[in-house]
């Protein structure tokens, strides 16, 4: 996919807007909770301040129904960037208009952070009057969210149709990554996905199951695939209305190259510590509940893993918060990180497990965008990148 870049666009001695993902989680206090995407959203920020542009820079935080609420401010973010950036941030408490236009103007060499653009009604509707208001603000538009890409608001495809706009570097990057996924990736190509439903995950796994060599299935999704199968899942998460759809999956001409797991660590009940075993994956307990994939499922998965040359994964194994039901998204999140071809890791979860392990660097590309991620493999034309090729 062809896009215009940073390198297609002129900054220097212009007021650049960048539309960043900094929607990261905040304690009670307000301060950042998790870094990651912020981490991200800096390469851009310096390459545009290197190159004589003035930034401005606007976000998302949370979900704040289309008006103020305190516990969404971007107060923190803004002092979390600058520290992480090395500049220092001028926030605003609006998202447009003339006090806005004014701090700009008087910012100097400081970043200008906009207030939670979520706290307009109009950023959500994509409505033309928002998006006029903040391309108003800047000569230049760059989109470097592409966990926002997806919506079509007034902060990602609305100022892109209005300004000189160009993907950001971390854009850039995520649409190359999975667009090599899309395209010709390199032999065997193997998905790894987990998390809790799979009404979350068909539409991709249709979508690329002609596709992919394999296709590794854990978290709490396996279980709506175990019992379509015709097996014993327990007490374990189903999607009911789900089965007919996942039993025609199974039963499709690619249906055999679906891989569940072999064993789970089976609980009691959902708690953080309570009793557990490992039973096989096609034999639970009446009265357990499957939480998290079993060591012989670990060791399938890695060995698949480790043998192939593009792997994407995106959804946790198991109940990853707690502890005792951990280790299968921990053997993934290695055998991600010493796998010798191209990967990939998308999704919150399976991101903070990478991290977790202090392996980032050894992953091909850890993208910030979930939902995005998954609604690009899926085909579907993401509408902030669709404005940029406008």
């Amino acid at each position: 996919m062809a896009l215009p870049t940073l390198d297609t666009l002129d900054v220097a001695g212009k007021t650049v807007l960048v539309r960043s993902d900094l929607n990261v989680p905040l304690d009670e206090g307000g301060a950042v909770g998790d870094d990651f995407r912020i981490v991200s959203s800096l390469p851009t920020i310096q390459e545009v301040r290197a190159r004589g542009g003035r930034v401005v820079v606007c976000s998302h935080l949370g979900r704040p129904a289309g008006k103020p609420d305190p516990r969404f401010r971007m107060d923190g973010v803004a002092a979390k960037l600058g520290e992480l950036g090395g500049f220092d941030t001028i926030k605003v408490d609006a998202v447009a208009g003339p006090d806005v236009a004014a701090a700009i103007s008087g910012a100097g060499d400081a970043v200008v952070v906009l207030e939670n653009t979520r706290f307009e009604a109009g950023e959500t509707a994509n409505d033309q009057g928002l998006s006029r208001e903040l391309a108003d603000l800047a000569d230049a538009f760059v989109l470097d969210a592409f966990g926002s890409a997806h919506r079509a608001h007034a902060s990602t495809a609305g100022v892109a149709a209005l300004l000189p706009a160009a993907a950001g570097r971390l854009l850039a990057a995520e649409v190359d990554a999975l667009g090599r996924l899309l395209g010709s990736p390199e032999k065997p190509f193997v998905v790894v996905l987990g998390g809790a439903k799979v009404s979350d995950k068909l539409a991709v796994m249709k979508h690329l199951l002609p596709r992919v060599d394999l296709m590794l299935v854990g978290g709490g999704m396996c279980f709506t695939l175990l019992k379509a199968g015709g097996y014993e899942i327990g007490n374990s998460l189903v999607e009911e209305s789900m089965l007919g759809e996942v039993e025609d999956l199974l039963e499709s001409a690619d249906g055999g190259k679906l891989v569940l797991p072999l064993d789970i660590v089976a609980a009691e009940e959902f708690a953080e510590h309570a009793a557990h075993e490992t039973v096989p994956a096609t034999a639970i307990p009446d009265d357990s509940i499957g939480l998290d994939i079993g060591p012989e499922s670990v060791e399938r998965f890695a060995g698949v893993i480790g043998s192939s040359q593009s792997v994407f994964w995106n959804g946790p194994m198991g109940v990853f918060e707690w502890e005792a039901f951990r280790a299968g998204t921990a053997g993934v999140a290695e055998a991600m990180a010493n796998a010798p071809g191209f990967t990939v890791v998308g999704g919150g979860d399976s991101v903070a497990a990478i991290r977790l392990l202090g392996r980032e660097d050894d992953i091909g590309h850890v993208s910030s965008g979930g939902g995005a991620g998954l609604e690009m493999l899926e085909g579907k034309e993401l509408p902030g990148i669709a404005a940029l090729n406008k």
